[in-house]
């Protein structure tokens, strides 16, 4: 078990207390119940649909060169290549906490927890596999973290040793930033909340035996501004690199090993940042596609204050589309999820990236370099290139220095 590995499961053997037991056991049903709500809400729906129209319309629809019945063979295809990366996922997850694959009785009892929205959450997970860990997900990523890398490497460029660094990365999500900055050298602890995140983070880094070990289907369910079948059933490989021979070679000699170098905490940012024990532990926070997540964008700054040296850079790479605006919407339908509930009382702030910035300034850092990204260097987030809708973010890329 690597360093990563084992600062992971130490974080999933917590005792939790019944609510958060509840988030996990529905997270894990949701990677459960992946294949059987894909197909039933794709092909079978589309089946059904087919069906509902006149004789003479299907029989055309079924022949060449539409061949529609056997598209949706081909798609359930793909769902069931991505639902068995669901039941990797389910089988790393449940090993981690110590539950049995079966319903298992009280307190065990995690069949038929998933909600809606849990099931949102597995389906967007697993299609993030395209962005994060694929080949054909590069593009994406140089434009999401390719600045804040190279803020971070231009900041310690004269530092011999990048392992005395130590780089934080909230919102960490599948581990891949977390996984490029300590192949470049640096002592980094990635921090992520979600559990859908965290096990499936555990499972691409530290279980998967090669590079393109499974086949990923991203945009297998997607049937709306399709040009061709052949863009809808494209399929990727995954991961692209394998982690662990990637962080061996990047090894370099009398130093700290990469596995001793990476680490990952499971718990809410402003919570564990905030405690003494990381007053001024690191030199370098890195947030990428985060900040927008915040209810209370001035608590992020503050705990990113609270956890940076002084003369510790901040590099920030995303948009603002605050999530928490739909989400206390979506918290009073969906009381179950708890971590929505239990900040349902909590109003969000939406700001302006101007206003983002002046509260940076005005709450101890000096603003060194600020941007947004212009049209042709956008940021698309888990995009098929190929389809007819392209959506994609002009970024807010800045870097703090923090002065007080």
């Amino acid at each position: 078990m690597s360093p990563f590995e084992e600062s992971w499961h130490s974080a999933s053997t917590v005792v939790l207390d019944k609510e958060e037991r509840k988030t996990l056991f529905a997270t894990l049903d949701s990677f459960r119940q992946y294949r059987r709500v894909a197909h039933c809400n794709v092909t079978h729906r589309l089946r059904q649909n087919f069906y509902t129209l006149p004789l003479s319309e299907w029989q055309l629809l079924s022949a060449p060169p539409f061949n529609f019945l056997e598209t949706l063979e081909h798609v359930d295809d793909a769902i069931d290549a991505n639902a068995d990366i669901a039941a990797e996922i389910l089988k790393i997850g449940l090993g981690s906490f110590g539950l049995e694959a079966g319903p298992g009785v009280d307190p065990t009892h995690w069949h038929g927890e998933a909600k809606s929205l849990d099931l949102d959450k597995a389906r967007s997970t697993i299609r993030q596999f395209y962005r994060d860990w694929s080949s054909e997900g590069a593009g994406e990523r140089r434009t999401s973290y390719g600045p804040v890398l190279r803020d971070i490497d231009a900041a310690f460029a004269n530092v011999p040793n990048k392992g005395d660094i130590k780089v934080l990365v909230p919102g960490a999500g599948l581990g891949r930033l977390v996984f490029e900055l300590c192949k470049q050298g640096y002592d980094v602890e990635g921090n992520e909340i979600s559990y859908h995140q965290l096990i499936a983070s555990n499972w691409i880094l530290n279980h998967c035996d090669e590079a393109e070990q499974y086949t990923l289907f991203p945009f297998a369910s997607d049937f709306s501004n399709v040009i061709s079948r052949a863009d809808q059933l494209k399929k990727v490989k995954i991961p692209d690199v394998h982690v662990a021979t990637a962080l061996a070679d990047s090894h370099v000699a009398g130093r700290k090993s990469a596995s001793e170098r990476m680490n990952m905490t499971a718990a809410d940012f402003t919570e564990l940042y905030c405690n003494a024990k990381n007053r001024g532990v690191f030199q370098a926070v890195a947030t990428v596609f985060f900040l927008d997540t915040a209810q209370d964008v001035i608590r992020y700054i503050k705990t990113v204050h609270h956890c940076l040296q002084p003369g510790g850079i901040w590099s920030n790479n995303g948009p603002l589309l605050w999530h928490w605006t739909s989400q206390n919407e979506q918290a009073a339908k969906n009381v179950h999820d708890e971590q929505l509930a239990g900040h349902m009382n909590r109003g969000s702030i939406e700001l302006s990236v101007e206003e983002v910035l002046k509260l940076v300034e005005s709450m101890g850092f000096e603003v060194d370099d600020r941007g947004v990204k212009d049209e042709a260097s956008a940021s698309g987030y888990i995009q098929n290139p190929n389809s007819m809708l392209q959506n994609s973010y002009r970024t807010s890329h800045w870097i703090a220095r923090k002065i007080a």
